[in-house]
């Protein structure tokens, strides 16, 4: 790594904006050996922009494929990303959630089961109090995902007739939190929020 953090920002920015281009762009990337770097971003003590990067370039690469989600999984940065989400200032875990949230729209069902595995209900459920209604719509739609997750587990007989994942969203307190966006101003959150109270609750 660079020891200088405004080249690491600036050649993180670069690469950010090379994986919002198509898939075959995303592939380069990650052939090119850019998770290890990102997840040492994540890990290590770098300046707060550089991993506000960091993680706005790993949502661009979740953003992408199956294979490239999975990718980052075998790369060990989501439970990182749990963490910050956890740890860190708003900033970081504003990108951070992204990463997360985009993660369950584009993954597989074992994808999302990891995902749970690590701990990112918690944070998706903390997060549904912030006040950038982006964040809430971010959080709504992930454990929405999750929630559908849940529920074929629960259709295919696995979890004796329960969601799990609805337990343990009401668990960390996120089923209240999302039964109070109902009354929220904005429209969109209001509509998502009184969706997945009906369909799960």
């Amino acid at each position: 790594m660079h020891p200088s953090p405004s080249v690491i920002t600036y050649a993180l920015l670069t690469i950010g904006h090379i994986v919002t281009g198509d898939d075959v762009q995303t592939q380069c990337a990650i052939s090119h050996q850019v998770l290890p770097c990102l997840l040492n971003l994540l890990k290590n003590d770098y300046e707060k922009r550089n991993k506000i990067v960091a993680c706005w370039t790993i949502s661009n690469i979740i953003a992408g494929n199956k294979e490239q989600i999975q990718a980052v999984i075998e790369a060990n940065i989501i439970a990182p990303l749990v963490y910050l989400l956890q740890n860190v200032e708003f900033d970081i875990k504003k990108q951070a959630i992204c990463a997360i949230s985009n993660a369950t729209s584009g993954g597989t069902h074992d994808q999302i089961r990891f995902l749970v595995s690590q701990g990112c209900i918690k944070p998706l459920c903390d997060l549904l109090n912030c006040p950038d209604p982006k964040v809430v719509t971010v959080c709504l739609k992930g454990l929405e995902n999750i929630l559908k997750v849940g529920e074929v587990d629960k259709n295919m007989g696995t979890t004796e007739g329960a969601n799990l994942y609805a337990q343990m969203i009401d668990d960390a307190k996120g089923r209240e939190k999302i039964e109070n966006l109902r009354s929220h101003d904005n429209t969109n959150i209001y509509e998502k929020a009184v969706k997945v109270v009906e369909t799960y609750w």
